[in-house]
């Protein structure tokens, strides 16, 4: 398992967000992406994630003698994010049901995914009820039930109380693949085998 950043840049109009990026990290790694407030740790993770084109450069995920660019490397991604939209209108089991019968899984019974986020009681209530915390319990268990080998995290411990924050070590010290953290918040650095720092 190899994920390979080549040359990558990604530019908006008047504005060079990064360029020239490269990078090769394999099985077990965790990168840790970080810079202020609009150095474009999330931009990064979207052109990884094959959700923003980069402007140049590749990004490639080789796993089992294949190789993947763009949007063929989307089935093997789980995300965190803060634009990571929930349907408030249905209720934790159901916004479940949805994306796993999108990933091709056929889970029936989510109660164990979220007894581990202890939101064991609250499957049947409407995400809409949620705290901003539970939901991001919520976003672990969606990101986490295919087993994905890259794990991207944007802001993991973002609306988080102590306990939500101990559940994130958990699921990054727990994760085998490849790991890839943006944040600006520096007790996060510790997971860091490999760092990115934009906005120098």
């Amino acid at each position: 398992m190899r994920l390979i950043l080549n040359k990558l840049s990604r530019r908006f109009p008047g504005r060079d967000v990064f360029n020239d990026i490269s990078l090769e990290i394999e099985k077990g790694v965790k990168l840790v992406i970080t810079g202020p407030n609009g150095s474009g740790k999330t931009t990064l993770l979207n052109v990884i994630s094959s959700s923003l084109a980069p402007t140049a450069g590749t990004v490639t995920f080789e796993l089992d003698g294949k190789s993947y660019t763009g949007s063929e490397i989307l089935p093997y991604i789980g995300l965190v994010s803060p634009d990571l939209y929930l349907y408030d209108e249905l209720t934790a089991n159901e916004n479940l049901a949805f994306f796993a019968k999108l990933s091709g899984l056929s889970i029936r019974n989510f109660d164990g995914m979220l007894s581990r986020f202890d939101l064991e009681s609250r499957g049947d209530d409407q995400v809409g009820s949620y705290s901003s915390g539970m939901k991001q319990r919520l976003k672990y268990v969606l990101a986490i039930m295919k087993e994905p080998p890259l794990l991207i995290l944007d802001e993991p411990s973002a609306n988080l109380d102590e306990a939500g924050k101990t559940l994130v070590d958990q699921v990054i010290g727990k994760h085998d693949g490849i790991t890839i953290i943006a944040t600006n918040e520096s007790d996060e650095l510790k997971y860091a085998d490999e760092t990115i720092e934009l906005g120098k």
